[in-house]
């Protein structure tokens, strides 16, 4: 897992998350204590009752370790979801989770900012804890739905 296999070569997209490969990478600055931002503006996933597509602004903010998530695994897996069914929270939590396990960050936040379903908009946030002192932590900028523009 320390050694990307993605980069370099064209690989198609996984059929699922549980096979899709989050890969990481050394963190050049370990010692640092900075943010990383992902964010996906237009994430989807099936509705697992209906089977019609859900769509989500996906933000992930990080403190990395000793490692980083290497984007292109990143792509992929968020990418698989789209033929996924499972409800908002349960998408938003197994990225989460998977990208915790992957790298092992200091700290990570994720905001699902979902669009409505039903009428309903549903946004999932967690986080691992408490941020560290003194970062810098940007607001995820994420208006509430009011048509998200």
């Amino acid at each position: 897992m320390d050694e990307p296999t993605l980069l370099g070569r064209q690989v198609g997209l996984p059929l699922n998350p549980e096979e899709a490969v989050l890969e990481r990478v050394p963190n050049p600055d370990e010692a640092a204590s900075y943010v990383v931002r992902f964010t996906c503006p237009e994430f989807t996933a099936l509705c697992p009752i209906t089977g019609q597509p859900d769509f989500a602004h996906i933000v992930i903010d990080y403190v990395p370790g000793p490692w980083l998530l290497e984007s292109k695994s990143l792509k992929l897996f968020l990418g698989s979801f789209r033929n996924h069914g499972a409800f908002h929270e349960a998408c938003t939590m197994m990225i989460a989770r998977r990208a915790v396990a992957a790298v092992a960050p200091r700290w990570l936040r994720i905001g699902g900012y979902w669009y409505p379903r039903g009428g309903i908009p549903i946004d999932v946030f967690w986080q691992t804890g408490e941020p560290p002192g003194g970062l810098f932590l940007p607001s995820q900028a994420v208006a509430p739905y009011r048509g998200r523009g």
